[in-house]
């Protein structure tokens, strides 16, 4: 089962009787409020982009249930796909509107019937989550940066992205070089700028010469994307799959174990050793640099679903509907592999509010759990091409289930005002409480 998180929150009087929580937290729900009735009015700088936008201009920040009952928690990470009640809705962008789909993510293209895996929605328990809206997205990103900060699945999530935000703009190319392990794009009408940083473990990682078994330096900055963080508002981190391979783990420059490389002389460490201390060396670079000071987000373990054998055994993934959650909870591997991420999560949060820096969960684990149907499978290619990963139940379709990674991201984006403001009440109560 999923860890259920409940926000902390103060309601006790303070000495003139006012609840003082309440304050700050209702300030922030009249912003929101104002936010979700007042359109805005801002400058396009090209024609295109302003009969767009026009389009758009009426949604701004009014999507259902942003008012002031949003301040009541909500566990976005917690909940079920359910049908779309309006099956025939047009689809947010198709493989023939957007240009970012990657060839062995794009499903439609390879034949999958649209019907099935493209006509749920996730409804977390206790709430409603809005669908993304794109001009809400660029009007928060106005003037930012943003990078994600990851592997494969992180290039899938900004590649979803780039195509739910390309029905109001396309941006611009704007990367250091043609590496397309590092990208950068420019949306030029909100000076607003998104980053992808590959890193296979987060950590200082390299292949041996063998192929298939990876050196990991536990102990050192993946430099490849820690020092690009300078000047960032906005940063995603995450990795997964590639823990999975043979490895040999480094620290203070020496080797103190492995996962699965069945050696005598080498200690079998496992998997979780190496992911957990990849991620505290991640989050250490982060809490020590002196360039960023923007809020950080970690998403969740994204797990695949190989059945009938692994992914080079003939395992495959051809369920057509979502697991109900009270028929399918998370276990074994990727349920550790879950936990492990939380609590190095928790640590870096503790010692970042000690240095007035954000860590926030998102949280997708449960949801993408849940999803056994929308990975390519066997639509991400022809059927007689020669490809190493035949079956493809890693990644996900686009569009497809991880186009819901974005409307948690927008929702927190959102809410962070009040979530600031409910973490100031709580520090100013716990350092009263330490004076006394």
């Amino acid at each position: 089962m999923m860890l259920h998180r409940q926000a902390s929150s103060d309601l006790r009087p303070c000495k003139n009787g006012k609840y003082r929580a309440l304050i700050p937290i209702l300030c922030g729900a009249f912003a929101l409020f104002i936010l979700t009735t007042v359109p805005f009015s801002f400058p396009l700088e090209s024609s295109t982009a302003a009969a767009a936008a026009a389009v758009f201009r009426s949604q701004i920040f009014a999507s259902g249930n942003l008012s002031i009952l949003s301040v009541i928690p909500c566990d976005l990470a917690v909940g079920d796909w359910i049908p779309n009640p309006n099956p025939n809705a047009a689809l947010p962008y198709t493989n023939d509107t957007c240009w970012a789909i990657h060839e062995h993510l794009n499903c439609l293209k390879y034949g999958r019937p649209v019907d099935g895996f493209l006509r749920w929605r996730w409804r977390p328990d206790g709430c409603e989550l809005p669908a993304f809206n794109p001009a809400q997205f660029l009007e928060l990103m106005r003037h930012k940066a943003f990078a994600f900060v990851g592997d494969n699945i992180a290039r899938n999530h900004v590649q979803s992205l780039i195509c739910l935000l390309s029905k109001l703009e396309y941006p611009i190319d704007v990367s250091p070089s043609r590496d397309e392990h590092f990208k950068k794009w420019k949306y030029m009408s909100y000076n607003f700028t998104m980053s992808f940083l590959w890193t296979t473990h987060l950590v200082r990682s390299e292949e041996s010469t063998t192929g298939g078994t990876y050196n990991l330096y536990l102990d050192e900055f993946d430099e490849s994307w820690t020092s690009q963080m300078g000047g960032l508002d906005y940063l995603v981190i995450s990795s997964g799959q590639w823990f999975l391979h043979p490895m040999f783990f480094h620290e203070n420059r020496r080797v103190v174990g492995c996962h699965d490389c069945f050696l005598n002389n080498v200690t079998e460490l496992g998997i979780y050793h190496g992911y957990r201390k990849a991620f505290r060396t991640a989050f250490k670079a982060i809490l020590r640099s002196e360039s960023y000071k923007g809020i950080t987000y970690m998403r969740s373990f994204s797990p695949a679903h190989f059945e009938n054998g692994l992914w080079n055994q003939g395992g495959n993934c051809l369920r057509t509907e979502p697991f109900r959650s009270k028929d399918s909870a998370l276990e074994g591997m990727n349920l550790e592999l879950y936990m492990t991420q939380m609590e190095e999560f928790r640590r870096a949060e503790r010692e970042g509010r000690k240095k007035g820096l954000k860590f926030r969960l998102l949280d997708t684990t449960q949801a993408m759990w849940l999803r056994p149907d929308g990975h390519p499978s066997k639509y991400g290619h022809w059927p007689e091409e020669n490809v190493s990963l035949y079956n493809d139940c890693v990644h996900w379709c686009l569009p497809g289930p991880i186009d819901i990674w974005s409307d948690f991201l927008l929702h927190m984006l959102k809410m962070e005002g009040i979530r600031s403001a409910q973490e100031r009440v709580q520090y100013d109560h716990e350092t009263e409480l330490n004076q006394r």
